[in-house]
């Protein structure tokens, strides 16, 4: 052994319960000893300095030998806050017990401190002043660095469950397999199998499909391989080495239903097939779900991309302009620098829309030509909307989103199904979390409590395979079908149902005496009926729309911004109640009904839900928005008749929030929503190919013929 790091301490490296890796942290630099996990066999070697910059760790190790002297310097007994010198703010959030392995074996406690306004969450763990283990969490994996010995003092606790697959198992690299679709066209599909299976023992498979690249991040999956699960990763159609058209979700419920059936044939399947994955790699499970093969027996669905009209790319049939990622994906290997765009306001103001990526990137994206060519909802967008075969759909089916998640009515879509096609075997966690679930604490200023990050993802993941994959009797059928996280309160709650059971849908209606305009208008909400009333008006120039307050260059949509600057523009219409005397508490699916009319021949109507506290701050909980001539169908479209009146539903975003004593409930009505969806022209004609505008009155009508209205689930009050 070098004598240059004799002295540091040795930490355990551990991806989602795996121990991969030893960690010796030293004053002359950082030095590690894989174990040799991936072959089954024990390392026990020399410990091999790890050089800067690319080391295969998904924790940054060496930025972490740098911190933790000063760490172990702080003092973390008398506070409940720290701010290291060099930065970070953190929290003390919650205590563990357990024993040191070759100490007294007396019980030690130690403390988790929670960091805070950081959207990597590397947690502490805190024990007699010294740092004994780091914890980063994610959309259902884990990497924890724990001292040598302490491991009972983490979260690797978790990992201790009797029931849960043991880690036992090597790993053999099958390699590449070109996997034949029913058309002819073949798919790349990488397969990893446990090392050391016997003769003709055959194992259950994860098949993630995905438009991201096969062996992207591949390391966060290998350890269900560990557990004896065989791996498949595919690249969907037309991505990366997979042969075909790339036109994302057309293909997806044959292709899966293909490859379902490919792994079942293979030598090493026994024909149970569980599905992973988030975003796009949510939306391929449901899509293979409503195939009804047989062979696929669990999804376990993070933050599911929804169907076109109800999610993307034309949510309530308007066209979003989430084009970061278009631009992305526009080659077979995506581009994430096209990301990094700083000209994205000047971009979405191109038109006519369909030839952007000709007047940006000075070339056709085929996929984006495709979409613009169908308008409506017809056959093409048909094969996308997965939910047409719902009654195929009975996999037991894990669902993991957030209130803040931009794909968020995906899950809502999925849930629906899935609790009535197969209600014994239906859960979901949603949190206060964005679309990269599981890693915040706060967003753009709203704060969690510290409890807002769980340990227990990618645990609960291996448990839900176990149970419906091996038929391991786990219990976790047993646990709360649906648990929830309330702002407001910061708490998780449970229910049996979603929305819960116990929630009283209550209509909260528009009223004003004719000026809604701004924040400062008359605009107010009640629980009655209004009787008659004079209607709102306002102007929506299509070319000066009210924006929607989001980061371009993120892709991240759904975020609790505040909108009390916004709302002080005229082409808002601002409903806002009273004071609450007591607090008022939500949780569910939200929904609006407009009665409304324009003088143009076609526009967009949006809803938005804000909580508005005492300093006049207004957080966005919810919206919703519908192009007008779809408002009877996606597939049949009906132009408007100029001023006359119409009756919109539109559905709105979930949440569970506690409005507290003191703040109060607001509604806005608007037509725009600059940087989420191109505003509609308002003409009338084809919304991609459209040059033109026309500067719109629109009129909100609130009596009690017209009751415009939004529907909460309100939850009966305490005690």
């Amino acid at each position: 052994m070098d004598h240059r790091q004799q002295n540091g301490s040795i930490f355990g490296y551990y991806q989602s319960g795996i121990h991969i890796a030893d960690i010796r942290f030293a004053e002359t630099g950082v030095w590690h000893r894989p174990t040799g996990w991936e072959s089954g066999e024990k390392q026990t070697g020399d410990f091999v300095q790890l050089l800067a910059g690319n080391t295969g760790y998904e924790l940054p190790v060496h930025e972490l030998n740098d911190r933790l002297a000063e760490w172990n310097s702080l003092d973390w007994s008398e506070t409940d806050a720290v701010f290291p010198p060099t930065g970070g703010h953190y929290q003390k959030h919650e205590c563990i017990e357990g024993i040191v392995a070759g100490g007294d074996q007396n019980t030690k406690q130690a403390s988790v401190w929670a960091v805070r306004e950081t959207t990597q969450p590397l947690d502490l763990i805190i024990c007699e002043n010294e740092v004994i283990a780091l914890v980063l969490t994610g959309r259902g994996d884990s990497a924890i660095l724990v001292k040598s010995g302490w491991e009972d003092l983490s979260p690797l606790k978790l990992w201790e469950d009797p029931l849960l697959s043991p880690a036992r198992y090597g790993i053999t690299h099958l390699g590449r397999h070109d996997v034949e679709m029913r058309d002819g066209v073949k798919l790349a599909t990488e397969v990893w199998i446990p090392a050391g299976l016997q003769p003709g023992e055959r194992v259950p498979a994860i098949l993630m499909r995905t438009p991201y690249g096969r062996m992207d991040a591949v390391f966060r999956r290998l350890p269900f391989v560990a557990r004896g699960y065989v791996l498949v990763m595919q690249d969907t159609r037309g991505r990366e080495d997979s042969e075909g058209e790339w036109i994302p979700l057309v293909h997806e419920r044959s292709d899966g239903d293909d490859t379902l059936t490919w792994i079942a044939s293979q030598e090493w399947s026994d024909g149970a097939v569980g599905m992973l994955g988030g975003s796009y790699v949510g939306y391929v499970q449901w899509a293979a779900a409503s195939s009804g093969n047989p062979h696929l027996k669990a999804i376990f669905s993070y933050v599911t991309v929804g169907t076109p009209y109800v999610d993307i790319p034309r949510k309530g049939g308007t066209i979003l302009t989430g084009l970061s990622w278009i631009f992305m994906m526009a080659e077979k290997r995506r581009d994430v620098s096209l990301l990094s765009r700083d000209d994205w306001s000047d971009v979405l103001k191109v038109r006519p829309i369909k030839e952007i990526p000709q007047k940006v990137l000075g070339k056709e994206i085929p996929f984006w030509t495709k979409w613009m060519e169908h308008p409506d909802g017809d056959d093409f967008w048909a094969q996308s909307d997965w939910k047409r075969h719902a009654d195929q759909v009975k996999v037991p089916s894990f669902l993991v989103s957030g209130w803040y998640d931009d794909n968020g009515m995906g899950t809502s879509e999925s849930w629906e199904v899935i609790s009535k096609q197969l209600p014994d075997h239906a859960h979901m966690i949603l949190g206060p979390w964005y679309h990269k679930a599981n890693t915040t604490r706060e967003i753009h200023h709203v704060p969690f409590g510290n409890n807002a990050i769980r340990y227990d993802l990618d645990v609960t993941q291996l448990r839900w395979f176990d149970r419906h994959l091996k038929g391991i009797e786990n219990g976790i059928d047993q646990r709360p079908r649906v648990e929830y996280y309330m702002v407001g309160e910061n708490e998780w709650k449970t229910s049996p149902t979603w929305p819960p059971q116990e929630a009283v849908y209550t209509s909260f209606y528009l009223s004003s005496n004719g000026e809604a305009n701004t924040s400062a208008g008359d605009g107010t909400l009640t629980t009655a009926v209004p009787q008659e009333q004079p209607t709102d008006s306002y102007v929506f120039d299509p070319q000066d729309a009210a924006p929607y307050l989001l980061d371009l260059s993120e892709n991240e949509n759904s975020v609790p911004e505040n909108y009390s600057e916004v709302e002080k523009r005229s082409d808002l219409l601002v409903y806002t109640s009273e004071p609450l005397q007591e607090e008022v508490v939500i949780a569910g699916e939200i929904s609006a009904v407009l009665y409304a009319a324009s003088s143009a021949r076609d526009t967009d109507w949006l809803v938005r839900l804000s909580d508005v506290d005492e300093e006049g701050n207004s957080i966005r909980l919810s919206d919703g928005i519908i192009c007008a001539r779809y408002r009877h169908s996606f597939s049949e479209p009906q132009l408007l008749e100029p001023d006359k009146i119409e009756r919109y539903e539109i559905r709105m975003t979930k949440i569970a929030n506690v409005f507290q004593k003191g703040h109060r409930i607001r509604i806005c009505v608007t037509s725009g929503a600059e940087n989420f969806s191109f505003p509609n022209p308002n003409t009338g004609n084809d919304l991609a190919t459209d040059t033109e505008y026309v500067v719109a009155k629109q009129t909100v009508y609130h009596d009690e013929k017209y009751p415009s209205h939004i529907r909460l689930p309100l939850l009966p009050k305490k005690g």
